[in-house]
């Protein structure tokens, strides 16, 4: 816990905030507020939510201890993710906000139009003019949404073959897409004027799909420290509600976050604390998601707090699932999240990738490119081989409408999982995850870095009494070899799951030999449905 602010330095740092503020509102503070005195200008133009933000706290603490997760590690690691989760291995996550409104650079604009330097920062001063005069908070009122038909989204994804849709509920920007009683900045109050959230619930779980949610409201206490280095809105108290503590992010590197000297104040985490326990009360998500800043060693004994709240919650239902990344958690307090990247081998628990459909940027961009259906058909093949599930990240437009180059790709994974779903779903590793010559490269943004498959790779999923092997490219001799199959498996059956036409085969000491048909039965990467004389043979390894 941080220590408490001696109350001296608050009135000091006040005394310049006010002499800041009868120079000019928008005059840079970074030389001339202590990160207290910063903070204590988000606490006060936050105060009017006090008695909201206790009457969560007070919930909270009164059902601590009701349920099987105590709120410290120890008992946490116990948790494991649900079966549902375990099953669904494919999910949606919608990256949509305030930073779809510029649309340059990347979801991240929000912070790098502060940055001097950056071409985030020239793009904004000559389009709209600098930022002591046009700042983030001008975006909200051009954010409409006018287009947006959560019926038509929920569509789309289930039509994608998603089980799971996880839009974020608010980004690191302090814009709250949801109705919260915790800030004037929501989606409800402001821009569209709708709840985003709320309604994308409703539509999501209407097609059958589990709901849930992102919250990156954890790096919000530093995000928007470049605006007050120089001369911009983020330097006015007035506006500190939004843009929150802006406290210098004193980090060399953001995966070492034991290094990382940021300052936090209790009262930010308590905020924290009441914002994501609030989304869980008023949305009953089936998953949260964290970004990587919840692992700041200041969050380490107000987390456990949190996730036993939400376990508990879940327990009474059929389990929720909470991801994190890196080491932010305690080993198996929650399911393991690798951005935009794969393992090598199958993880021992559940895990998760996530990565976006377009190429450059996780919110909708002009001009960016999309990955190819057979990109992301391989990507998910080759995680589920290995225990885990793949969250396809969608950023739509401002206006809410999704890109034709994305809605493309969906619907072509969609129809490759209405074909060989049987594969995917409910499925289960084996003994190996795979064979052939190309290998993943392992660990966080490395997903772009395998080399395209071929058809010697074959990735392997067990269910239904049955070994599915996925083919990731079609022969052009019509032959095929799997050399993880030896003599004792004892094969008695193999057929295409995608028309269930039976294929010849024979075996031998080099594996099992399968004859196809000259031309390929579908697209993108072909599955068989194979047979064996005795269950033993389906055996997971140890």
């Amino acid at each position: 816990m941080m220590k408490p602010v001696a109350h001296g330095a608050l009135a000091a740092g006040w005394l310049l905030c006010a002499s800041a503020l009868a120079q000019s509102p928008t005059a840079p503070t970074a030389d001339t507020l202590s990160p207290a005195a910063q903070d204590q200008a988000w606490q006060q133009a936050s105060a009017k939510f006090a008695p909201q933000r206790k009457a969560i706290l007070d919930r909270v603490a009164k059902a601590a201890g009701e349920g099987p997760f105590r709120s410290d590690w120890a008992s946490l690691q116990t948790y494991r993710s649900p079966a549902w989760y375990d099953d669904a291995k494919f999910g949606i996550f919608i990256h949509w906000g305030v930073y779809s409104v510029p649309a340059f650079g990347s979801e991240w604009y929000s912070r790098n139009m502060y940055q001097q330097g950056t071409k985030e920062f020239a793009h904004h001063v000559a389009t709209y003019g600098p930022q002591s005069t046009f700042g983030y908070k001008d975006f909200v009122p051009m954010f409409k949404a006018e287009h947006f038909d959560p019926k038509a989204w929920a569509q789309l994804f289930h039509e994608a073959g998603a089980r799971y849709v996880v839009p974020v509920a608010e980004h690191h920007d302090g814009f709250a897409m949801y109705d919260s009683a915790l800030s004037d900045w929501t989606a409800v109050k402001k821009g569209p004027k709708r709840d985003v959230i709320g309604e994308l619930e409703h539509a999501v779980r209407g097609q059958g799909m589990r709901f849930g949610v992102s919250s990156h409201r954890a790096e919000h206490d530093w995000f928007f420290d470049g605006g007050r280095a120089f001369d911009s809105d983020v330097n006015d108290p007035r506006n500190a509600e939004l843009y929150g503590p802006a406290v210098a992010h004193l980090s060399k590197e953001d995966e070492n976050l034991a290094q990382d000297w940021t300052y936090v104040s209790q009262v930010w985490l308590d905020d924290w604390l009441a914002r994501t326990a609030e989304l869980a009360d008023k949305y009953h998500p089936d998953l949260i998601y964290f970004d990587w800043w919840i692992g700041h060693p200041s969050f380490r004994s107000t987390l456990p707090t949190l996730l036993s709240y939400y376990y508990n919650e879940g327990a009474k239902r059929d389990g929720v699932v909470v991801n994190y990344k890196l080491g932010d958690f305690a080993d198996g307090a929650g399911t393991l999240d690798i951005e935009r990247g794969q393992l090598k081998g199958i993880h021992a628990t559940h895990w998760q990738t996530d990565t976006s459909i377009s190429n450059d940027s996780w919110g909708y961009i002009e001009h960016d490119t999309y990955k190819s259906p057979t990109f992301i058909i391989h990507l998910l093949v080759d995680v589920v081989s290995k225990n885990g599930n793949l969250m396809l990240n969608v950023g739509p437009r401002a206006d809410g409408t999704i890109p034709d180059g994305a809605q493309d790709t969906l619907r072509s994974i969609g129809r490759w999982l209405k074909a060989n779903g049987e594969a995917i779903y409910g499925s289960r590793p084996w003994r190996t995850f795979g064979e052939g010559p190309t290998e993943v490269v392992s660990g966080t943004f490395q997903d772009t870095k395998t080399k395209p498959y071929t058809a010697d790779d074959f990735r392997f999923t067990t269910g239904h009494g049955k070994l599915y092997a996925i083919e990731l490219d079609w022969p052009g001799n019509a032959q095929a070899t799997i050399h993880a199959i030896k003599p004792e498996d004892k094969v008695i059956r193999v057929e295409s799951v995608a028309d269930n036409r039976t294929i010849p085969f024979s075996q031998d000491a080099g594996g099992l030999h399968l004859r196809l048909p000259p031309r390929p039965i579908g697209s993108d990467a072909y599955a068989y449905r194979i047979t064996f004389s005795t269950p033993n043979s389906l055996k997971a390894a140890p």
